[in-house]
């Protein structure tokens, strides 16, 4: 059966298409087309100020104050998804920040289990840390970080076939044969939690990485003495980065000027995490972001708001800060060929937003 939905405005991941409608037939983009030129015998489902492609977060901790790591199981992936969809993300990475082999290991249970169930929206697991600089380890526990055995990470790999999507560590305490061996589990390797020089990054952007986690962040500082890892990134045209749009982990002006020396290799993430007492990661909600143990440990966003902050805080225009929600995720992932665009034969992953980003449905 074909639906339509309709809006002042589709965004296409390309194009802005004004008056249209979006048709829908098993799942898939049938045609995006004139609203005038809609079939009659074609339903319109719904209509909204805008429609765009739906979101993609790679870096999220949990939700509905159930932080993945102190829960690991398919009903907190679950109330995960009930909180990304809340704001216009269709598909996650939920993430385990540093911590014990254990730890990991249930998560990936839980991804297993969750998709074993018929779960959707979990493309797989993102670890971050253990294998990361103690000078950067943020709110990170220190006593988990450690430099990588092979045994240790062959382990963990072999454990997580096909449930692990992203590993983040930090590339100068990482061997040429552990990044080689991650790489041959078709695992995406992230830069972050580094306190990599300019020059040891782009070394490695040049052989082995290409991603990066949550710019300026945890990482070596940007100075005009000793560059850094930032530099690097942003002068790298081969490196995508995530960057936290909440104001609080970097400042508004800092994203627009990354934004404008980036261009599409920056995406958004929300970096969100949950009220949590349990597990070694307490967080506490502090105004609008989470502090833990008086360090800032996470963010309360959502894809929307930071979409929205993005255009009214950083003047990125409404289509690009859309792109940087949907598309280049996509990209990081190897996903751009299903999803990310509203384009004929991709997956029917769109989002229905009103005119002044408040309110969002994700279809």
């Amino acid at each position: 059966m074909r639906q339509a939905y309709s809006a002042d405005k589709i965004f296409t991941g390309q194009n802005c298409l004004v008056n249209a409608a979006l048709i829908i037939e098993n799942n898939l983009v049938a045609d995006v087309l004139p609203l005038n030129d809609l079939p009659a015998d074609i339903p319109i489902t719904q209509h909204a100020a805008i429609i765009a492609p739906a979101f993609i977060d790679i870096q999220i901790y949990g939700a509905s104050s159930k932080l993945f790591s102190v829960y690991p199981s398919a009903d907190t992936l679950l109330k995960m998804k009930t909180h990304c969809n809340n704001g216009g993300t269709k598909y996650f990475l939920p993430t385990i920040a540093t911590n014990s082999a254990e730890v990991f290991k249930k998560g990936i249970d839980a991804i297993n289990d969750y998709w074993e169930n018929g779960g959707t929206g979990v493309p797989g697991l993102h670890i971050e840390g253990p294998w990361i600089n103690k000078e950067k380890r943020g709110a990170h526990i220190e006593s988990f970080i450690h430099v990588p055995e092979i045994d240790e990470v062959k382990d963990l790999l072999e454990y997580g076939k096909g449930a692990i999507k992203m590993i983040t560590l930090a590339p100068e305490i990482c061997s040429a044969e552990i990044i080689d061996l991650i790489k041959s589990y078709g695992i995406i390797i992230s830069a972050g939690h580094s306190n990599a020089t300019f020059a040891e990054a782009m070394n490695t952007f040049k052989k082995d990485i290409h991603i990066a986690t949550h710019l300026f962040n945890a990482m070596s500082p940007l100075h005009h003495r000793k560059p850094g890892l930032p530099a690097a990134i942003m002068l790298n045209s081969s490196v995508m980065c995530s960057i936290v749009a909440d104001g609080y982990h970097v400042d508004f002006a800092m994203i627009s000027l990354a934004k404008k020396l980036m261009g599409e290799r920056l995406f958004l993430i929300t970096d969100a995490v949950t009220e949590s007492k349990e597990g070694p990661y307490p967080h506490e909600l502090s105004g609008d972001k989470y502090m833990s143990n008086g360090i800032l440990s996470g963010s309360a966003l959502t894809m929307m708001k930071a979409v929205k902050n993005c255009v009214e805080k950083c003047d990125i225009p409404l289509e690009e800060a859309l792109r940087m929600a949907s598309l280049y995720p996509a990209r990081v992932l190897g996903l751009e060929k299903e999803t990310g665009k509203i384009e004929k034969g991709y997956k029917a992953d769109f989002v229905l937003m009103n005119e002044t980003l408040e309110e969002v449905i994700c279809i």
